[in-house]
């Protein structure tokens, strides 16, 4: 059974998230004084065609790890659905 994995990747919140500060200035300026910050990331879903779901964890993790996030800068995190 092959599952999606949703990849959320963000930047560490030590790091100036530019784009981030942006969308809350906009967002003050069309009147949502109320909105305090914001910050921009990734979404990804990748289908991972394997039927042990510890192995397709493990993919999942490794791909996010090696080549969908920066370590030194984005944290990530990720959910493991079966595919229907």
């Amino acid at each position: 059974m092959p599952y999606t994995a949703k990849i959320k990747v963000t930047l560490r919140q030590s790091i100036l998230d530019v784009q981030g500060k942006a969308v809350e200035h906009a967002l003050k300026n069309l009147g949502y004084g109320t909105v305090e910050s914001a910050r921009i990331g990734k979404y990804i879903e990748v289908t991972i065609n394997e039927q042990d779901q510890l192995q397709a964890e493990r993919i999942a993790n490794e791909i996010s790890q090696k080549l969908l996030s920066n370590p030194v800068m984005e944290n990530y995190s990720f959910e493991l659905e079966p595919v229907k």
